[in-house]
């Protein structure tokens, strides 16, 4: 099961209502039992939780909460970042919600035993993040960013 609360009005009924589906439907084809928990907060919130949480200073884009700590089951609680999905999104020239939507599927791989921390780990992670997004009809969308990136 896949919850996604917007408290803050941070996107439109229609975008809601898609990136719901499209989360419970990355979930489905994860294959993992289990409930993923998502906020949309704004900037504000996002900082505040990522200076209490990481000890860091500032907005950031996703925040996981992995309660199981199996990497079989879901178990987690997501805080997304919309004013910084919406930013990104119109650096790359497409929707939020697409953003949005990259970053939950980010933290439902981190739970599933996934890593991003050495060369490696990070391009096999992130290349599954697209290969699910691709499934999911919505498209490469981590591959451009980094082709939108000289670094």
């Amino acid at each position: 099961m896949v919850e996604v609360q917007d408290a803050d009005g941070a996107l439109g009924t229609d975008d809601l209502l898609w990136l719901r589906e499209h989360a419970a439907r990355a979930a489905a084809l994860l294959g993992a039992p289990g409930e993923v928990r998502v906020r949309i907060v704004r900037d504000e919130e996002m900082a505040e939780a990522h200076l209490r949480y990481a000890g860091v200073p500032g907005t950031t884009d996703v925040l996981t909460f992995d309660l199981a700590g199996d990497a079989r089951t879901l178990d987690v609680d997501v805080l997304v970042c919309a004013d910084e999905a919406r930013r990104q999104a119109e650096r790359l020239a497409h929707d939020t919600r697409r953003e949005l939507l990259l970053y939950i599927v980010h933290a439902m791989l981190h739970c599933l035993g996934h890593d991003d921390h050495d060369d490696d780990d990070y391009q096999r992670m992130h290349d599954t993040e697209d290969r699910l997004l691709e499934q999911l009809g919505v498209g490469i969308t981590f591959a451009r960013d980094q082709e939108g990136n000289a670094s």
